[in-house]
C-alpha cells in the first residue's frame, strides 16, 4: 500500500469525520507539510509530520502506518502518533471553561436586557 491520499488518511484516522471536511480543509490551507499546505491529492508516507488546524486546536501528527479504509478509535494508535502539545488542549480546555455565553439549562433564552450586556461584554 504506498498511495494512500492525504484526505482519506486524515478521515481514516478518525481527525476529521467526514472525507468531505478533510478535503475541505486540504484546500482551506489547514493541513500543512513543512510549513506549506498540501492539496487533498498529496500521497502520504510513512514518518511525515503534518500541521493541521481542527476547530481552534492546532495539532501535529506523524504518520505511523498508512491504511486506506476507516479504523475503529481504539486502533487509531497503531497508524498516528500525536506530536501534539498538551498545553495546546490545556488551552482549549481553558476556552470551554470560562465560556461566558453558557447559560443553565432551562433558564430558557436571555431577554433584550441580557443580550445587552452580553454584547457589552464582549465587544468592549
Amino acid at each position: 500500500m504506498s498511495d494512500v491520499r492525504i484526505d482519506k488518511y486524515l478521515w481514516s484516522v478518525r481527525l476529521y469525520k467526514t472525507r468531505s471536511l478533510a478535503t475541505d480543509a486540504c484546500r482551506a490551507g489547514q493541513v500543512k507539510l513543512n510549513g506549506m499546505p498540501v492539496k487533498p491529492s498529496h500521497e502520504i508516507s510513512e514518518g511525515e509530520v503534518y500541521e493541521l488546524n481542527i476547530e481552534q486546536v492546532h495539532r501535529t501528527v506523524q504518520v505511523k502506518a498508512l491504511l486506506a479504509n476507516r479504523v475503529g478509535a481504539k486502533l487509531v494508535e497503531n497508524y498516528l502518533i500525536d506530536l501534539t502539545p498538551q498545553e495546546e488542549y490545556e488551552r482549549i480546555q481553558m476556552a470551554r471553561q470560562y465560556s461566558f455565553e453558557k447559560r443553565d439549562r432551562g433558564t430558557g433564552r436571555p431577554t433584550k436586557r441580557d443580550r445587552r450586556e452580553i454584547e457589552e461584554f464582549k465587544y468592549k
